[in-house]
C-alpha cells in the first residue's frame, strides 16, 4: 500500500475499512499525536503499538490543533508532510487527521479495540479510555525512550544556533 492510500481524510471511509478488517478477524489499535519532527522515540513507540499483527491507526493533530497545543512556532512540519512521513512507516496502516485538541471525537467515530499511549500517561486520564473500555477494549501504555522528544530536539537546535 502506498503512502497516499494510507492517509485517510474521511472518517466514514476509515470506519468502513475498519469494519472490513474486523470481519477478517483483525483488531484495531489507535494512537495519536503531533509527530512533528519524527524521531527514534516516535518510531520505537509506533513499532511497539503495531505488535501482534493488529491494524495501527494514527490520529494526527492538524496544524491548527498543534498551534493551540504547542504554541505559534509549531508545527515545524506541515500536516501533509507529517502524514506522509508517518504513512511511509511500515508499522502504520492508516493515518487520519483530527482538528480538535484531543482525539475524543475520532475515538468515538472509529471505536478502536486498543488505545495506545506512552507510559508517561500512567496514572493520568487517557482521553477516550472510558469509551474503549466500555466497548470491551483496553488501554496499553508503551514504554518510551527518555529524552527523545521533538521539544528536546528543537531546544538542542536553538541552543546550537545561539552558540554560532
Amino acid at each position: 500500500m502506498d503512502t497516499k492510500t494510507k492517509i485517510i481524510r474521511d472518517w466514514t471511509t476509515l470506519r468502513q475499512k475498519i469494519q472490513s478488517l474486523r470481519r477478517r478477524g483483525k483488531s484495531v489499535a489507535f494512537t495519536n499525536g503531533c509527530f512533528d519532527l519524527l524521531h527514534e522515540g516516535h518510531v520505537s513507540y509506533l513499532e511497539a503499538a503495531k505488535k501482534n499483527d493488529r491494524v495501527l491507526i494514527v490520529g494526527l493533530n492538524t496544524d491548527a490543533s498543534v498551534k493551540r497545543l504547542k504554541g505559534h512556532q509549531r508545527p515545524i512540519v506541515p500536516q501533509e508532510g507529517r502524514a506522509r512521513v508517518l504513512a511511509a512507516l511500515e508499522c502504520i496502516d492508516f493515518v487520519t487527521f483530527f482538528n480538535e485538541d484531543t482525539p475524543l471525537k475520532l475515538i468515538q467515530a472509529i471505536r478502536p479495540d486498543i488505545l495506545v499511549k506512552g507510559a508517561d500517561w500512567k496514572g493520568k486520564e487517557v482521553v477516550g479510555s472510558d469509551i474503549v473500555k466500555f466497548l470491551g477494549g483496553r488501554v496499553e501504555l508503551i514504554q518510551y525512550i527518555p529524552g527523545k522528544s521533538t521539544t528536546n530536539i528543537v531546544g538542542h537546535i536553538l541552543k546550537r544556533a545561539k552558540v554560532k
